[in-house]
């Protein structure tokens, strides 16, 4: 839910959209997919866990479609997952929500926070961002080149900057129930390991990380349930939250499915989704028993509907489960 003086300045708003602006914050979890490929097992067990963890809260589990990146979308993927998770029984609260059908929301926000002075124009291209030095598979973090360029916000050399979000020193910390290690929450510093955050492209579209924290927001998401690749865009998620004076959800990272090699799911690869399996002719029960045992759920080999896992599973011993599969 947005509060403070931000929520005034968004009342130009049509109805609908202030509507959801005033979502309450009870229990409230999301599945949040993007319509690139078909899903694999890894995907599918994310899913399984977050229905599990808002259902056995008494809550209302949404599905969201993250379609804003239209050149990355495939046709025919959003079918297929709606398909995928109706055929594994996790069923969702509400109408299905697509990102691409939120972009005034998206728009109206980021208008909200240039206003305030929070974000400056950035004309630095990928290729001087490339050559920022980084350990291996971490990502540079921005150095603040554009801080002092001052207010050119229009076309230059044809060009138009993208819009990044100032971060002020400090932590950046969120609840993390599956951290027992650091009592439960994580933390990056917000100059040194996350970077002033792009909150809308150069080339006009509206960044992954403004549209995923306005919609946990404006959607009263109390649960985020997800692979422990997406640990490090947390904070600059956090990061817009606050600035828009809202609570951020409790966190779930799980980690990732990988085949016998350790290599990583991956949409690319077949023979891992839905297709593949009932082509060995497993049955949803057999999918679910299968996803179920990775976790320590039930025992290797187990057969049962999402409706009856949920049924003999409490949250203490979902929580428990999980936590004896994080590093």
């Amino acid at each position: 839910m947005l509060n403070g003086p931000l929520h005034a300045q968004l009342a130009v708003l049509p109805e609908h959209l202030q509507r959801q602006l005033s979502a309450p914050r009870g229990c409230r979890g999301r599945y949040a997919p993007s319509p690139t490929g078909r899903l694999h097992l890894g995907n599918l067990r994310t899913a399984l866990v977050s229905w599990l963890m808002t259902r056995l809260q008494g809550g209302e589990w949404l599905l969201r479609i993250d379609d804003l990146d239209t050149p990355r979308n495939r046709p025919g993927a959003e079918a297929s997952i709606l398909r995928d998770l109706t055929w594994l029984g996790l069923a969702w609260d509400g109408p299905l929500i697509r990102q691409s059908e939120r972009r005034g929301l998206y728009s109206s926000v980021l208008s909200s926070l240039r206003r305030t002075g929070q974000l400056y124009p950035c004309r630095c291209s990928r290729r001087m961002l490339a050559d920022i030095s980084a350990p291996h598979g971490i990502t540079p973090v921005y150095p603040g080149w554009c801080r002092e360029g001052g207010a050119d916000w229009g076309l230059r050399d044809g060009r138009l900057p993208s819009w990044r979000l100032q971060l002020n020193p400090g932590s950046l910390c969120w609840p993390e129930p599956l951290a027992t290690a650091t009592g439960g929450q994580c933390c990056l510093d917000a100059q040194s390991q996350v970077g002033d955050v792009v909150l809308r492209r150069a080339d006009g579209f509206i960044a992954y990380h403004l549209a995923t924290a306005v919609d946990e927001l404006a959607l009263g998401i109390s649960d985020v349930v997800r692979g422990d690749d997406l640990v490090q865009a947390t904070a600059p998620q956090l990061a817009v939250m606050q600035a828009l004076e809202g609570q951020s959800p409790r966190y779930w990272h799980l980690p990732l499915w990988r085949d016998g090699d350790g290599r990583r799911l991956s949409k690319r690869d077949g023979g891992l989704d839905l297709d593949g399996l009932r082509a060995q002719g497993l049955d949803a029960a057999a999918v679910v028993g299968r996803i179920a045992a990775t976790l320590t759920l039930v025992n290797p080999g187990s057969r049962l509907s999402s409706a009856e896992l949920l049924q003999v599973l409490s949250l203490d011993q979902l929580v428990a489960a999980l936590a004896g599969c994080s590093p």
